[in-house]
């Protein structure tokens, strides 16, 4: 399996860009950088202490008046040359991104890169319509209006299974309002977050504004989280860890943007298309090899739909082809570790007490024994209570069950504590209607599922936390609201002493 893309030689200097330089870290341990295709060490770096985070903070606040200071039309010229220096390298990254996480080629080609450079572009745009209220008038002879102003310093942390993508998620909003950032990516998979820090640097961003620590989210995260100058924390990651992170974070009061866990219900009535629902089951829960927190993982079908559907969707996925991720003709790649596989294998293996594996359920032997692969899962006869229908796997498995009425199909989708997002598939426009507004998540689709782009909001309900990411909606969140309120007569401070105090 090719690694053309050699990260030892490029980060042989260190993981850590702070201030505009890359520099090694100062924890004391070390942490390989692993190609899970077949667990072969791309590279070894010293991973980030506190002290690393508290120079990344600094260089940070030291950017930020001159960054914040910046006309709109400044950040929207250096985002748009940051959109093309992306697309000018857009083969190197896609070919690291496939080499650390494993995705296969045509998936970082076609969707991680693209989908990168477009939002680079969006935020490019968004820059110059930093918008507050007009002017009004609303008491006596004040005039008032509202700004938004960028926050400080933001503090983000980054998941695995989009490391470029969460990465463009996390700089961009925070960027185009005028703001600083540190960003902590997850240590297992940091090239590409470091390969985007330096293409802003080379797009003309001014060293500080984008900073990147790598180091391990007890010490590198809790720290930056906590930091008395970090201003705003952004975190992307499982429901448990962002309950730490909400706990450390009040104890500075900053603002709190969590995208947390998902279990994304995928609802098909009785009308629906049913050969467009089977490709979409299959396609929504294999993505990214089902590592995507929105990835279809509930299947609901109404009963008499469902012995067809369960016999489509495991004749599809038995099609599906594992291979070497940089093969253009690999559907699949590997899990992103053999620990990540090996926790989706204990998923589906306490499963088979109380469910059947339809098709799947295994690791493949012969020549991708080595790497952290594990078949297209599909399984039937789980109870709505059990751990295979509750818990957030994050692997290639698919739970399907049966419903009968409307009613009940819309019931089971919601029971859970997750509500990122969701589907529903029928050809009654009402029928769907109902679906979309019932449904608890922050993102339903309507006959198809995951699709996403950069103008609309990405965000979830309940227990998937809180804020957005992409859109208007996600460059609001980086930015604070300021009332500015003036006396058009000069007399009225006068008045409201009178008021106060009487006379005198």
């Amino acid at each position: 399996m090719g690694n053309r893309f050699h990260v030892h030689d490029r980060y042989a200097d260190g993981a850590q860009y702070i201030g505009g330089q890359l520099r090694p870290g100062t924890s004391g341990h070390t942490q390989d950088i692993v190609n899970p295709a077949d667990g072969q060490t791309l590279h070894s770096y010293e991973l980030a202490g506190t002290a690393d985070v508290d120079a990344a903070v600094a260089a940070a606040r030291e950017a930020f008046p001159g960054w914040s200071g910046a006309t709109p039309g400044e950040r929207s010229d250096a985002l748009h040359r940051f959109a093309s220096v992306l697309a000018d390298q857009a083969a190197d990254f896609a070919h690291a991104e496939s080499l650390q996480c494993g995705k296969p080629i045509r998936l970082t080609t076609e969707f991680d890169v693209p989908g990168t450079v477009d939002n680079t572009s969006f935020f490019a745009g968004a820059a110059r319509h930093l918008q507050g209220q007009s002017a009004g008038e609303y008491s006596g002879d004040h005039t008032s209006y509202v700004r938004r102003e960028p926050i400080g310093v933001v503090g983000s942390i980054a998941p695995w299974n989009y490391p470029l993508q969460m990465a463009a998620w996390k700089v961009l909003p925070a960027v185009a309002a005028g703001n600083t950032i540190v960003l902590k990516p997850a240590e297992i998979t940091p090239v590409t977050s470091l390969m985007f820090a330096e293409a802003a640097k080379e797009a003309g961003i001014p060293d500080g504004v984008v900073n990147v620590v790598n180091g391990a989210g007890r010490e590198a995260g809790e720290h930056l989280v906590g930091h008395p100058d970090v201003a705003m924390t952004s975190f992307t990651g499982s429901t448990p860890v962002g309950k730490r992170v909400a706990e450390i974070a009040t104890s500075t009061v900053k603002r709190l943007h969590l995208e947390l866990g998902g279990k994304a219900p995928f609802v098909v009535f009785d009308d629906a298309d049913l050969e467009a629902a089977v490709h979409g089951a299959v396609a929504g829960s294999l993505i990214n090899s089902g590592q995507d927190c929105t990835a279809a993982t509930r299947a609901y079908v109404q009963r008499p739909l469902y012995d067809a559907f369960v016999s489509g969707v495991a004749d599809l996925m038995a099609t599906v082809r594992l291979g070497d991720p940089l093969d253009p003709a690999t559907d699949l790649g590997p899990l992103v570790s053999h620990l990540q596989r090996d926790r989706v294998a204990g998923f589906v293996d306490r499963a088979r007490a109380y469910a059947t594996v339809v098709t799947g359920g295994e690791v493949p032997q012969g020549e991708l024994k080595a790497g952290a692969y594990y078949r297209p899962t599909l399984i039937a006869g789980a109870a709505q209570d059990s751990e295979i229908v509750q818990s957030e796997i994050f692997g290639p498995v698919l739970v399907v069950l049966p419903f009968d009425s409307d009613d009940e199909g819309i019931a089971l989708a919601n029971d859970t504590p997750y509500g990122l997002a969701a589907s529903a598939w029928s050809r009654d426009v009402f029928r769907a209607g109902r679906a979309t507004r019932e449904i608890k998540a922050g993102c339903v689709w309507v006959n198809d599922h995951i699709p996403i782009i950069s103008e609309m909001p990405h965000g979830g309900y309940k227990s998937s936390g809180f804020g957005k990411d992409m859109s208007v909606y996600s460059f609001e969140e980086y930015t604070q609201v300021k009332h500015v309120m003036y006396d058009n007569t000069a007399v009225a401070a006068k008045d409201w002493h009178r008021t106060i105090f009487g006379d005198r």
